[in-house]
């Protein structure tokens, strides 16, 4: 049973450290939405996110007035198209009618124009995964994922290799934008079915018909309250981590079953993440300096955002019996002031990057790269990434935005996207390897029945 004093104790948190809601998410199912003509499934698709979600922006809102808590994104989730429009064919119809029920009803994204390929594609599969350019390039809201590898299936380096050359023509696509349409995709292994957060948001084929799911952030308040015991040993500080972690959660449940019971829908989880914004005092980076270094990237940033990312973990599981999605802490370059700082400064480079994602919640997030970066160079940045998440049977991502027509220089996203500095890559080529395709076999570890 939540006890809304324990709430009503991190006002202070709100007013003065930027804690918010950072994502109330409704995800709905699409399966009964299934015809064989592209026009009607786009109908029904149009039809259920209307009658579903047509509240979901008032219902925020309206909790957001009650609590005095911001929330600050009202966003929805789609069962994968490339499973709703494999009928039909009609994906590009129902991206279409994605967007336009978004707009209509003030929701900021709707995730789901999703693929899940992580053992092999379908001719389908491949049909609606070469959608996805010209879908970003013409919808403003609807965001896009595939996930190509997992821990039991192994890494499908045929999907591997064919995202590389999506996410360079998305970039060109959207050059006029400084190639915005990558911000909107995300490339997985291991994606979890329940995650609020944007682009990589679907209702997995497991979850119910009509789910609210939660994202919360704070790394302004883990930052403050990790001020309050510097010089104080590893474990004091993994402890105070926790503690911070386990009040912003229950604040995060209340939320989460409130719009749940509102909209006539299930209540799914609550995912702590510390998703950070471009402002001072709200980085995960900072929270990084505040536990005793001097720039994020130096020796010792990997074992501190191990620590910061299970204490999180530890302390949100507390919390709540329904903690889920990705709940950690994420390291996006764009997104993040010290992480930009750090980049500036020379002190953090892609390779430390990819180190820091063997032990952060998610991966390689809203990094800007040269747009002269060849499509098998993307395409090796997602098989490294994915070989961490399937090794070390963690989500592990990419997002990485090939700046059409830039290759140094700053990049301004804008909003909670935030500005990056563009950072190099490799100039070595694994186009040979990217080449060969076929399917990286599962670690032995994967057999557990």
């Amino acid at each position: 049973m939540l006890n809304q004093k324990e709430i009503i104790q991190t006002i202070r948190m709100i007013k003065d450290q930027h804690l918010d809601i950072r994502t109330v998410t409704m995800h709905l199912s699409l399966f009964d939405c299934i015809s064989d003509d592209p026009d009607r499934t786009a109908a029904n698709v149009r039809a259920k996110l209307l009658s579903k979600a047509g509240n979901l922006k008032s219902v925020a809102d309206k909790i957001q007035a009650k609590y005095g808590i911001p929330i600050v994104n009202k966003r929805l989730s789609v069962s994968p198209v490339s499973l709703i429009g494999a009928a039909s064919g009609g994906y590009k119809q129902i991206a279409l009618a994605m967007d336009e029920v978004a707009k209509s009803i003030g929701i900021d994204f709707i995730g789901g124009y999703t693929a899940l390929v992580q053992k092999s594609m379908t001719k389908e599969e491949k049909e609606f995964i070469l959608t996805i350019p010209e879908v970003l390039a013409s919808t403003e809201r609807v965001c896009a994922s595939v996930n190509v590898g997992s821990t039991r299936a192994g890494i499908n380096m045929d999907a591997v290799r064919l995202m590389g050359e999506v996410v360079k023509e998305t970039a060109r696509l959207t050059a006029a934008d400084d190639s915005i349409g990558c911000a909107k995709l995300v490339v997985f292994a291991n994606a979890v079915e329940d995650n609020p957060f944007m682009a990589g948001s679907f209702n997995g084929v497991s979850e119910g018909d009509c789910v609210i799911n939660v994202g919360i952030s704070g790394p302004g308040v883990v930052k403050a309250a990790l001020e309050q015991i510097r010089g104080e040993s590893c474990d004091v500080l993994s402890e105070t981590i926790k503690d911070t972690a386990f009040k912003i959660t229950r604040m995060g449940e209340l939320v989460g079953r409130e719009a749940a019971r509102e909209l006539g829908a299930e209540f799914g989880i609550v995912d702590l993440s510390l998703a950070p914004t471009p402002i001072r005092n709200d980085s995960v980076g900072e929270v990084l300096q505040e536990m005793g270094l001097s720039v994020v990237g130096t020796h010792g940033t990997t074992a501190c955002l191990a620590m910061l990312n299970d204490a999180v973990k530890k302390g949100g599981t507390m919390a709540s019996s329904h903690v889920g999605g990705l709940s950690g802490a994420f390291i996006p370059v764009s997104e993040d002031i010290g992480m930009i700082e750090a980049v500036r400064a020379g002190a953090l480079s892609l390779e430390k990057l990819e180190a820091m994602t063997s032990v952060c919640s998610v991966g390689l997030d809203m990094i800007a790269i040269p747009g002269d970066t060849p499509a098998e160079t993307v395409s090796a940045i997602i098989a490294d990434e994915a070989a961490i998440g399937v090794i070390n049977n963690k989500t592990t991502a990419v997002r990485v935005i090939p700046v059409h027509g830039k290759n140094e220089g700053d990049v301004q996203f804008g909003g909670l996207l935030g500005y990056a500095p563009i950072m190099q890559v490799s100039k070595g080529s694994a186009a040979d390897f990217v080449n060969r395709g076929g399917r990286i076999p599962a670690p032995i570890h994967s057999y557990k029945n």
